[in-house]
């Protein structure tokens, strides 16, 4: 662009990225059509109807503990759980919930053997299946995992795991935290639940420059440009300025026993008396990685094939990063058709008497009431 012109559109510009900025927080997330299904404590179980149902097995969405789960569904035309039920997936989301101080009890073994638990036995309630698929994302991810492991004989069929830590070691993480002088207790201490917005300052300084300068850097170049996107940017930096609170029980046993103990690969991890033994995993399981991701790197993630006893275990590793693997403009088209492909032949058709009822039912006249 010519200087001069540059310097003359230069209010405009600057006018134009701080209002897309200080709007953001209006953009609408997660707005797919739902129906409650379950609630516990501060939990939620929504199922999302598919109008083209063609798999019998749903799909149940577990996210992590630090974010929202609506990453899943962040917008129309870049929403996985749209993409999943135009594909002819039913697909439940859990939700944790705006968690505050009488939740001060809830550890790991709350979230996976009550919350979890409750949810996979809702979803095949609900959906009349037999048996469902589980996606969980980064600490949903492993908490799905822990799950599968302490209840190898649960009704799951398949188990998609998108950047799951699993062996720690040598990554960015557990270089910060893991280190003596990082005292997990004096900040669980502090209150019963651990605020939102110091989770993601904390992990925002994990990459500072990336996340507090180049993000709004390359804002303002792409409104320069002309080539901004309001609506994706809006939505995503709405998303991931909404951080729930975190229960200080679960913050200390997840950092401690996963980031300073290793736990977890080491075949140490208890909840409740009972051994997490990745080992009881036989599920037939999708492990996705990502190229650029610094909360889970592939490393820490590929020890896993090693641990369980599956015999129908696939690796997909993609480019981009945590987040953007997933939810980044390109997913839709480079990631999200791979694991739907994978699960397709592992889900099975809907039952003909289902398909019969449910075109019958698309083809009867409106009652009128």
């Amino acid at each position: 662009m010519n200087p001069l012109l540059r310097l003359a559109l230069l209010p405009r510009t600057v006018l134009e990225t701080t209002n897309i900025l200080l709007t953001a927080e209006d953009a609408p997330i997660g707005v797919t059509p739902r129906d409650i299904v379950w609630t516990h404590r501060k939990t939620t179980l929504y199922r999302y109807r598919s109008s083209k149902r063609t798999h019998d097995v749903p799909i149940l969405l577990v996210f992590a503990l630090i974010n929202r789960p609506m990453i899943y569904d962040l917008r129309p035309g870049n929403s996985f759980v749209e993409f999943l039920l135009d594909q002819g997936f039913d697909v439940f989301l859990l939700d944790w919930g705006e968690l505050d101080d009488s939740d001060a009890d809830m550890g790991l073994a709350e979230f996976v053997c009550d919350e979890v638990d409750g949810a996979v036995r809702e979803t095949i309630r609900a959906s009349g299946a037999s048996e469902i698929s589980v996606i969980g994302w980064c600490i949903g991810a492993a908490l799905s995992a822990m799950y599968a492991a302490l209840h190898p004989s649960a009704p799951i069929r398949n188990l998609v795991l998108l950047t799951m830590p699993v062996d720690i070691r040598d990554s960015l993480y557990t270089t910060w935290i893991g280190r003596e002088t990082f005292d997990v207790d004096e900040i669980a201490d502090e209150a019963a639940v651990v605020p939102g917005p110091v989770v993601d300052w904390a992990n925002k300084l994990m990459k500072p420059v990336t996340n507090y300068v180049t993000t709004k850097r390359r804002l303002f170049q792409q409104v320069e440009a002309g080539t901004a996107d309001r609506v994706a940017f809006q939505a995503m930096n709405r998303w991931v300025s909404d951080n729930p609170p975190f229960p200080s029980k679960a913050f200390r046993e997840w950092l401690t026993w996963m980031y300073k103990e290793n736990r977890l690969v080491r075949g140490r991890m208890e909840l409740r008396g009972h051994r997490v033994d990745l080992g009881n995993i036989d599920h037939s399981v999708l492990v996705v990685t990502a190229g650029a991701d610094h909360i889970a790197p592939r490393h820490t993630t590929m020890p896993f094939f090693d641990l369980v006893s599956s015999d129908d275990i696939e690796h997909i590793d993609r480019p981009g990063g945590h987040i953007g693997l997933m939810a980044g403009s390109k997913a839709k088209r480079e990631i999200w058709p791979d694991i739907v492909a994978w699960l397709a032949p592992r889900s099975g058709p809907v039952p003909l008497e289902e398909s019969e009822a449910g075109a019958a039912s698309d083809a009867a006249p409106a009652s009128g009431h």
